[in-house]
């Protein structure tokens, strides 16, 4: 049997990893800036999380939602102390397209509706509904068409408002992204988030904050659409929260109430699982992990914007994203490419000309510094005409 080929990959093994750091086959150090698509949070294989997990596997691993698992509550504890919504309802899953799909769907039950708002470039998994509200048709099959996503663009508050207006009443739930992820980190404003608020107050429609990329602490506040001091109803997690162990959920607020059976999950929640979540949450919190995103993330946004060749530097906290000009991405990838075969640094892209960087929340200022250099070096050569040899890479 063959794997199903359905992603395009470097041409890398991975075998170890340690901070910010991986190491491939033959011993070779890479500077993890991608995280696996913003996965790792507090660091590859942190020893409080390893042994958090190691110490659970040896009492036990997995049952399932027909049992009490304290470590779950205590999870939604100590999830509700760090974001601040104490007063929320915690649901556990497997992965962010998961965590969409209940979210919708959840809203839906809440108020008997059907149609859904989201935003052109959006992003929010593959599964049914978080794929049919999500704005790329390449991901969408024949099956997954539905009349019942209203796209409309991003950060127009009066194309919102105008939905509103004509379809308010039949208007399930809003869904976006604080900041846009696969759709090249663009940060939704804050006075769009504002209204989002607004007008689901206003037509009791459900305003859900994607967070499985942009939360978690990676924006410098734990979920980023809170820089625009209004609660989301429902907030979605995964990608950070397990750094690494598969885990995902949403956070409910205290008025949509639950009823048996509405949800539900075989995996969600399962003892190593909580482990995983809980041992992230301590380091987030005993590191200080937000503070250190805020730090080396305005470090390195600072620099990119007095590198002239770089355009449209954007983000917040370590969720950070430029446009690289024609000249220097030769076939629509090559100073990432130069940066992963000549400096041996992982980032990422999204596409047509766009990297970012989604690196540990504990990322050292001293290996930002080291990116910076690297990119100035192989900006230069790419400027002089010299490109990476791509015959031991295939398209990322």
């Amino acid at each position: 049997m063959k794997l199903f080929d359905v992603y395009p990959i470097n041409d890398v093994t991975i075998v170890k990893a340690k901070g910010s750091y991986v190491w491939d086959e033959n011993g070779e150090q890479y500077l993890d800036l991608y995280g696996g698509h913003a996965v790792i949070s507090i660091g590859h294989t942190h020893p409080h999380w390893v042994k958090r997990i190691e110490e659970q596997l040896e009492k036990i691993a997995f049952y399932s939602n027909s049992v009490k698992i304290p470590l779950q509550q205590q999870l939604a504890e100590k999830l509700g102390k760090i974001s601040g919504k104490d007063d929320y309802q915690l649901f556990l899953c497997n992965s962010g397209a998961e965590a969409n799909e209940n979210a919708l769907k959840l809203a839906s039950f809440h108020n008997g509706r059907k149609k859904v708002i989201a935003f052109s470039k959006s992003f929010h998994g593959r599964t049914s509904l978080a794929v049919s509200a999500t704005d790329n048709k390449n991901y969408v099959a024949p099956v997954n068409e539905t009349d019942n996503v209203i796209f409309l663009p991003f950060n127009d508050e009066q194309a919102l408002e105008d939905c509103f207006e004509e379809n308010g009443n039949e208007i399930s739930s809003v869904i976006v992204e604080g900041i846009q992820g696969v759709g090249g980190i663009n940060v939704a404003d804050e006075d769009f988030l504002r209204k989002i608020r607004e007008l689901c107050d206003k037509y009791r429609a459900v305003y859900i904050a994607d967070s499985v990329q942009c939360g978690y602490g990676r924006s410098g506040k734990f979920f980023s659409h809170d820089f625009a001091g209004v609660n989301a109803d429902i907030y979605t997690m995964a990608k950070g929260m397990g750094n690494g162990f598969p885990v995902a959920g949403i956070i409910i607020a205290p008025y949509i109430k639950p009823k048996h059976f509405q949800l539900g999950t075989t995996f969600g929640g399962n003892h190593l699982a909580c482990a995983a979540a809980l041992a992230v949450l301590e380091i987030i919190e005993e590191e200080k992990l937000m503070g250190n995103a805020v730090m080396v993330g305005k470090y390195l946004r600072d620099e990119l914007e007095n590198i002239p060749e770089l355009k449209r530097v954007r983000g917040r906290g370590l969720m950070i994203g430029f446009d690289v000009p024609e000249e220097l991405n030769p076939e629509g990838s090559g100073l990432r490419k130069n940066l992963l075969w000549n400096q041996k640094i992982f980032t990422g892209e999204a596409k047509p000309n766009v990297i970012r960087l989604l690196p540990s929340l504990a990322l050292k200022k001293r290996d930002a510094e080291d990116f910076i250099e690297a990119l100035k070096e192989e900006i230069q050569l790419l400027s002089s005409g010299q490109s990476v040899e791509v015959s031991n890479a295939t398209e990322a």
